[in-house]
Order: C-alpha cells, then structure tokens, then sequence
C-alpha cells in the first residue's frame, strides 16, 4: 500500500512524500528540514528525490537531504539541476523497486524551458510541480504560451480520476481568477466555497484532480465559447483563436490582484 503525504515548505509551497510504511521518496523538496522531521516522526528511509524543474523553491534541500542519505536524484535532462543522477525526458520510466513504484515522465515546458512532471503507472496520481495548479497553471518563465498550452493538453487527456498533486497553495487566488473569466460556472462557484472552508480551517486544497480541473481551472477551458466572449468583451484579445485567447488569459493572470 502506498500513501502520499502532504508536507507544507517555505511560504506556499508543497514537498509531496509517497511511502510504504518503511520507504520513501520525496517530490520537489525545497526544503529539508520539514522532509527531514516527516521521515523521523513516520520512521521511514529515503530512497530517491524526483524533481519537476529548477526552481530553488523545489530544489533547495535536496543537497541537505543528501548529506544524510545517499540516494538516487531524478531531474529533467534540458535543465542544470546540481546533485541530478538520473536526466529524464518524456517516455522515460522512473522504477523505485523499493516502493513497487513506476512513474511515466512527461516533458511540460512552459513555466520553465525543461519542466517535467510524473505520472504513476499504477496509481492515479500526477506530480505536477508548477505546471498544472488547482485551478490555474504555472507562470511562463522560460516558455511561451504555445508550450504551456501544449503541456497541459497533455495533462488534460489523463483519466479524470488522476489525482494532480501540483506544488503549491495558489488555489483561492487561482479560482478568483477563474471566477472574473467565467463568473457563471456553477462548478467553479461551488469549487470557490469549497475551497474558502477548507483553507478557513487550515487543511490543504490540493490534490484535485483532472476532471475538477477539466470543469473549473480557465487554462483548461480557454476554448470555451463563455471565456472567449469575456476575454473579448474585456477587451483582452482582438482574435477568438485559441492559441491567441490562451496567451490572452495567461498574460491577463499575471497583472490580476
């Protein structure tokens, strides 16, 4: 039986920890010392670190986690990531034999030139980094909106049970986004007071999962009719193009407060 814990880092963000009870490996750990103290409390031995991209805030304490135990460091192959063992590009195939565990690499650039993310074979989890977020998707960085919307199509043909794991606590500001371009999505009203309670309590949004984001997250429904009549009528974009309303509403994101 395999977990995924939930392991809140720095401001926002989120380390994901899978284990079976004795072993683990730990996604984008941007910082040890949280991992650190979850291994200790669950008394469980590190056996790989998988990272999405480059970012110090995914990155900055695997050389920490490192001088502890000497394990294996998966990364993608198209960005420098000091400590990287194993550079992966889409196809490649994670085996952690200690945790009978199998993840499919994806390559998703946008957010950055190299980002990629990790699909379980047997299990319906996604591990996104800063690609796909609940309820929107990751800044372009280094990319250009034609691959970020080409990534996440990738993402959205994933079975709608696919648990998205993604790295950080974006998701209210996210849907008060997703809320000013399509004010009448029913599914995106509940999803908003869903996500006020939940966070009113401390309790973590994510993981969602693909047929959520499929109904809620704009970066996903940018082709619909209502959307493109928002971006429009805000004067957004002059064109009805989906690749001209996807950059529309990514660059619209980037200036909303």
């Amino acid at each position: 039986m395999l977990y995924v814990l939930t392991i809140p880092a720095l401001n926002d963000n989120y380390v994901w920890l899978i284990h079976d009870g004795q072993h683990a490996a730990v996604v984008d750990p941007g910082d040890n010392a949280p991992v650190c103290a979850a291994l200790q409390v669950l008394n469980l031995s590190l056996v790989a670190i998988l990272l999405t991209h480059h970012h110090a805030d995914h990155t900055g304490g695997v050389r920490a986690l490192l001088a502890e135990t000497a394990v294996p460091v998966f990364g993608p192959a198209n960005e420098m990531i000091d400590c990287v063992t194993r550079h992966l590009v889409e196809g490649d195939v994670v085996t952690l034999s200690r945790l009978g565990l199998s993840l499919k690499v994806l390559d998703v650039p946008g957010h950055t030139r190299g980002h990629i993310a990790y699909v379980a074979q047997e299990q319906p989890w996604l591990f996104c980094g800063d690609t796909l977020f609940a309820g929107g998707c990751g800044r372009l960085f280094e990319g250009t909106p034609q691959q970020m919307q080409a990534s996440l199509a990738k993402l959205a043909v994933l079975p709608d049970d696919t648990l998205v794991y993604c790295a950080h606590e974006y998701t209210l500001k996210n849907l008060q986004f997703a809320l000013e371009v399509e004010p009448a999505n029913a599914a995106l009203r509940d999803r908003m007071a869903w996500a006020q309670r939940t966070r009113s309590v401390g309790k973590p949004t994510v993981p969602s999962s693909i047929v959520i984001e499929k109904a809620t997250n704009p970066f996903l429904r940018y082709k619909e009719p209502a959307i493109i009549d928002r971006l429009v009528a805000q004067q957004k974009t002059l064109s009805r193009q989906p690749e001209a309303c996807f950059a529309a509403l990514r660059k619209w994101k980037d200036v909303f407060s």
